[in-house]
């Protein structure tokens, strides 16, 4: 079992930013792919970002791309999501989750972003 908690997520401006942080425990963490979702209201849970276990592999979906980085640090069993220039359209609530089979999911944070 995997537990996570995500947190940094509320209110910003157009070309705003935030820190999105998603705490794991349980199993280990380094062996995990973990990943960013979104989804927007009426609209499907899409994939924003995923990090290998390790941290040197990523990808963004062409609609971040350039503008969110994601990170980890396995000492503390975290993983971030730097969000730059964000735009309207980011506006959704924000999942955290350790990917597998069954992918783990935390409880979402909310983000929005006002014009």
């Amino acid at each position: 079992q995997v537990q996570l908690v995500e947190s940094g997520g509320g209110l910003v401006q157009a070309g705003g930013s935030l820190r999105l942080s998603c705490a794991a425990s349980g199993r280990t963490f380094s062996t995990f792919v973990m990943g960013w979702f979104r989804q927007a209201p009426g609209k499907d849970r899409e994939v924003v970002a995923r990090i290998s276990g390790s941290g040197g592999i990523t990808y963004y979906a062409g609609s971040v791309k350039g503008r969110f980085t994601i990170s980890r640090d396995n000492a503390k069993n975290t993983v971030y999501l730097q969000m730059n220039s964000l735009k309207p359209e980011d506006t959704a609530v924000y999942y955290c989750a350790a990917i597998a089979a069954d992918n783990y999911w935390g409880q979402g944070t909310q983000v929005t972003v006002s014009s």
